[in-house]
Order: C-alpha cells, then sequence, then structure tokens
C-alpha cells in the first residue's frame, strides 16, 4: 500500500464496461513524510474519498482486485483512508537534550 492525497476528480463518459458505476479520482502519491513524490495517478475509489483526503491507494494486480468485480483492468484503486499517522520523521535529539 502506498501513501497519497486526493487532488482532483475524473469524469469519464466512455469506460470498461467493468468500471460502470466507478469513482475515479485523481491521486498524488507521498512519502513517509507526505511531501510530493513522482506523478499523479489515476485512481478507483472504494473507500468513498473526496478530495483533500489523505488515503491508502495499491497499483498493480492488487488494484483490480479491490474492486467489486475481480481482474478489471486498472492501475490504481484507492482503498482506505488515513484518519492519524505519524507526520515526518522526529530530528535527533540533541547531545545536551534532556532523555
Amino acid at each position: 500500500m502506498r501513501l497519497g492525497r486526493v487532488t482532483g476528480r475524473v469524469v469519464a463518459t466512455v469506460r470498461a464496461p467493468d468500471l460502470d458505476g466507478e469513482k475515479l479520482l485523481v491521486v498524488q502519491p507521498l512519502d513517509a513524510a507526505r511531501r510530493p513524490m513522482g506523478a499523479s495517478v489515476v485512481a478507483c475509489d472504494v473507500a468513498g474519498s473526496g478530495l483533500g483526503d489523505l488515503v491508502l491507494w495499491v497499483g498493480g494486480r492488487e488494484a483490480g482486485l479491490a474492486l467489486r468485480r475481480s481482474f478489471v483492468p486498472v492501475d490504481a484503486t484507492i482503498v482506505g483512508h488515513v484518519e492519524q499517522a505519524p507526520g515526518a520523521p522526529a530530528a535527533t535529539p540533541s547531545a545536551g537534550g534532556a532523555r
């Protein structure tokens, strides 16, 4: 699973039949410190996500298996919301700091 933030919606009037009824969102992949990492991806959404949500998404074969119908031709699917997570890694305490 990967971390990402929903940055937009995709409207497609023509789709593969197995994608009928699936919501498509633009997701910006993030690193562990929540900094943008690489290009945005279009992902199906099975978690009820919205703009600005911090999400977990899967790619590859797992993306197709996460949908209502198996083996749908998709590259990415949002599978969960991140409610709470540590932010950027903590700085190393200085030598004089109390522990």
